[in-house]
């Protein structure tokens, strides 16, 4: 784990959803471990999240990289993104994912040379993602069951994502079934893993390019570490229309290409189609 303290940035993946973004970063209004940087990758959205990111400039250290909608291009911004960043150590996430306070830290707390860390979220209904008010967030009460559930929520075990205790969550992360995988709505490794793998493959589009980033980590020899108990987000609702079976489909070809010939720089990321 960290001995000394490190720079953190915080990778914010973004597209025509104010609202949600809005939401998002409230939770970063309140870290127990401030960001150092707040770097939101922009695929392309209009003037009212321009005006919303602006707003929050006076609050937050965020940088907007932000480049033309033509179509799904999130693994683009998000290496225009990366190339922006300053910091060592980076946690990437989505508009749509609220942080708790602890987030950052605990991302800090569990960063270690030689791995990446791999959160855990919380998914809302849409009755309550439209409903959270920023109180909601700088109470915490969004984050407990007891509160979730008066607001109509059906409780499951799922809920016990959201049990806030370091020996239970210590003990969910070791037993869990589900592997410590680059989820893009909760990771973080450091910038320099991610530069020597130049960055995400940008001939994918939705489903499964975190995932694939993930591999060729591994395939760099980067190990995982499983906190999908200790870092928490909540995951506020949503529809994808952007998702295709021609995409998906696709991008498994190139995964099952990654893992069999265990290629560790992309051919179609940083190198390729940026100036260094």
């Amino acid at each position: 784990m960290s001995k000394s303290k490190i720079t953190i940035g915080v990778v914010i993946s973004t597209y025509n959803n104010p609202a949600w973004l809005e939401k998002t970063l409230w939770g970063y209004l309140y870290q127990t471990r401030p960001a150092d940087e707040i770097v939101i990758a922009d695929d392309g959205s209009g003037e009212e999240t321009n005006q919303l990111i602006r707003s929050f400039q006076k609050l937050l250290p965020i940088k907007h990289v932000w480049h033309e909608d033509n179509g799904f291009q999130k693994s683009r911004i998000l290496n225009k993104a990366l190339l922006a960043a300053e910091s060592e150590y980076l946690i990437f996430t989505d508009q749509d994912c609220i942080p708790r306070k602890d987030f950052i830290a605990i991302h800090e707390t569990y960063a270690e040379t030689g791995y990446f860390l791999s959160g855990g979220y919380f998914k809302l209904p849409m009755n309550i993602s439209k409903a959270l008010t920023q109180e909601d967030v700088a109470t915490e009460r969004a984050f407990s069951i007891e509160w979730l559930r008066e607001q109509g929520l059906k409780i499951n075990f799922k809920c016990t994502k959201l049990v806030k205790s370091r020996m239970f969550t210590l003990l969910m992360n070791r037993i869990t079934p589900r592997g410590a995988t680059w989820n893009g709505c909760n990771a973080s490794g450091w910038r320099t893993d991610m530069m020597r793998i130049n960055g995400y493959n940008e001939e994918m589009h939705y489903g499964g390019q975190d995932r694939e980033f993930g591999e060729r980590l591994f395939n760099l020899g980067i190990k995982s570490k499983q906190i999908c108990y200790s870092a928490i987000v909540l995951h506020l609702d949503h529809k994808r229309p952007y998702k295709t079976k021609e995409s998906v489909d696709k991008n498994k070809a190139i995964r099952r290409n990654t893992r069999k010939l265990g290629i560790i720089e992309t051919p179609n990321g940083i190198k390729q189609r940026h100036i260094l």
